[in-house]
């Protein structure tokens, strides 16, 4: 696996809690004696939802919600197996969603 990387794709609604596992993936990647590059902060999605504010009466009165969801990419480079064993029995805060590829 010399050759090889792993990447790394973060999302969550947090950016404070998503830097932090950001981090920590990092740190955990690097004492185990492979190069981390990153995070990278990938282009933040919105999506936004207008509803009524009551059911039946009054279509102008409506709200507005809007829902963010940000990224980061992190590129483990020269992977060992500890670092493959310690990425996947990392414990991350709850609302940061992890895939590695």
């Amino acid at each position: 696996m010399d050759n090889n990387k792993i990447r790394v794709k973060l999302k969550g609604f947090d950016v404070q809690i998503l830097d932090k596992s950001a981090q920590k993936i990092i740190d955990a990647a690097v004492s185990s004696g492979a190069k981390a590059s990153g995070p990278i902060p990938l282009p933040t999605k919105i999506k936004k939802y207008t509803v009524n504010t009551s059911p039946h009466v009054d279509k102008r009165s409506m709200e507005s919600f809007e829902m963010r969801i940000h990224k980061r990419l992190i590129d483990i480079l020269q992977p060992t197996g500890k670092t493959i064993d310690i990425l996947t029995h990392l414990q991350l805060p709850v609302g940061v969603g992890i895939e590695i590829k």
